[in-house]
């Protein structure tokens, strides 16, 4: 059976982010010289979905959808599933599998750790206690989605000796980076670490660095940390390989959480992506 590897990206308006998407690829890719792994993205750049999937179906005789999306909102919920379902009816001898998202889990975890050591060695390795923590998502309409980055705060805090972390959002839903900022200054915290939970950069993480700086002249008696965005982690290519090997199983289906909910026809029905 020829399998092909279509790995799914967001886009982004920065062609830097885009650019390393592909860049990501091409060093899965090398990691894999057996597999066939190609790319698309779902908005704003070159190959989008339909033409992802067409391309991928050439030749193939099974195509496994991986989406390189941290949270499960619209666009794998809904976009995704609904583009998958467009190639089977055009391909119908091709058998299309759709992979989980990178979702919140242990692997998550250890790279937010990471992320988080690495914030504290530019403030020195101050006490946790009095040093803040602010997990940074991107945002979204879909509150299961918004709750996973609140799940991977819980954990941790549960991993690590600070008393004080939150979760902040750039857009869609709140509270923003200056709001909790503002409560953990507050609550007297005197050291804050920011962790962009992002994979590439673009337009966000510029924005992130100019917010951090705005925020470190407004309280210059508060000492800001910052991780940075984190998709050539090795763990997250070591995740990608796990979906893979799991959506190549026949015994062990994979599936979202909303699949095969009474609710997904409906929305699909009024065009509601999230």
């Amino acid at each position: 059976m020829t399998t092909t590897v279509l790995l799914v990206g967001h886009g982004s308006r920065n062609q830097a982010g885009n650019d390393e998407i592909r860049q990501f690829q091409q060093q899965w890719q090398a990691q894999h010289p057996d597999w066939r792994i190609e790319l698309c993205y779902i908005e704003l750049a070159d190959v989008l979905l339909p033409e992802g999937l067409q391309r991928a179906a050439q030749g193939s005789d099974r195509v496994i959808v991986v989406p390189l999306i941290i949270s499960a909102a619209g666009h794998v919920k809904m976009e995704i599933p609904e583009h998958i379902e467009e190639a089977r009816e055009k391909f119908p001898t091709v058998e299309f599998i759709y992979a989980p998202h990178l979702g919140s889990n242990e692997t998550m975890l250890a790279i937010l750790q990471k992320q988080l050591k690495s914030a504290l060695k530019t403030l020195a390795m101050p006490d946790p206690k009095t040093t803040g923590v602010i997990i940074l998502g991107r945002g979204s309409s879909d509150k299961v989605a918004n709750g996973e980055l609140a799940k991977l705060a819980r954990w941790l805090f549960e991993a690590t000796e600070h008393e004080l972390i939150d979760i902040a959002f750039t857009g869609i839903t709140h509270p923003r980076l200056e709001t909790a900022v503002q409560r953990q200054v507050r609550l007297g915290m005197t050291q804050i670490a920011i962790l962009p939970y992002y994979l590439f950069t673009g337009l966000l993480i510029e924005r992130i660095g100019k917010q951090v700086e705005r925020l470190q002249s407004q309280y210059p008696r508060i000492a800001f940390g910052s991780g940075t965005y984190f998709g050539f982690d090795p763990a997250i290519f070591k995740l990608l390989d796990q979906r893979v090997i799991e959506a190549s199983d026949p015994v062990a289906p994979q599936m979202l959480e909303c699949d095969g909910c009474q609710y997904r026809e409906q929305a699909e029905h009024h065009h509601h992506h999230h």
